[in-house]
């Protein structure tokens, strides 16, 4: 496995697994800026993309990749259909974990997460970069540009649930290295922005509000990928 992706992952679910850990159950039912889910919704959405890769490994290699991480995020992902089922999975999928007795649902829900993440990893470490897989749209990526969306995912509805705990965004400098290259194509950003990578993640995710005077330079100076703004 190339290691960039591959280290952001691990990082940025090290450091969510960090936050889970402190969470009660009260805190599973805060709202969160991707209504209608709560927390322990959008936790369960999360674990669900950071364990897709074990069965996508387990199953028979297309012939060749036809998508990259960019074209994943392609407008097809978000029709109101799909919109609309990713919800109602994630809310199965909250459902899911059984709390053992002596336990609490919090405890259950990092502990799920944790499994989920580390059981990628652990598949992932044993392939090469350019293995094919099979994403549950029917899209022929390599692992690595699959994982790439897995770094996307865990990291940017990390910043949806910092907000919702109302913390400090913990997104890692690994991963804001990978999904501020998708965004932008691995160019810099325009002169006059100023951002960071952190804010550039969360303004071109809609995570943070654009000024006009930054709306006007993007404007000037599109990103390659800027289509990448919706949620993810």
């Amino acid at each position: 496995m190339v290691p960039l992706a591959g280290t952001a992952f691990r990082a940025e679910c090290v450091r969510l697994a960090v936050v889970l850990a402190t969470l009660t159950d009260a805190d599973l039912d805060r709202p969160t800026p991707c209504p209608p889910w709560a927390v322990r919704d959008l936790v369960a959405h999360v674990r669900t993309g950071a364990g897709r890769l074990v069965d996508m490994l387990a199953a028979p290699a297309p012939p060749r990749a036809e998508v990259d991480a960019a074209g994943y995020f392609g407008p097809a992902k978000f029709t109101p259909q799909v919109d609309a089922d990713r919800i109602a999975d994630a809310r199965r999928a909250a459902r899911g974990p059984a709390t053992p007795s002596g336990s609490t649902e919090a405890v259950a829900t990092a502990a799920a997460f944790t499994a989920a993440w580390r059981a990628t990893d652990a598949a992932v470490r044993t392939q090469p970069a350019d293995r094919v897989v099979r994403t549950r749209h029917g899209d022929p990526m390599t692992v690595y540009e699959f994982l790439v969306t897995r770094v996307v995912e865990v990291g940017v509805h990390g910043l949806d649930l910092a907000m919702a705990l109302h913390r400090e965004p913990w997104l890692t400098p690994a991963a804001a290295r990978v999904i501020a290259d998708l965004f932008t194509g691995g160019r810099p950003v325009p002169a006059g922005l100023g951002w960071d990578r952190l804010t550039l993640v969360r303004k071109t995710t809609g995570r943070a509000p654009l000024t006009p005077a930054e709306q006007r330079i993007i404007t000037a100076h599109p990103f390659p990928h800027l289509s990448l703004t919706t949620q993810t």
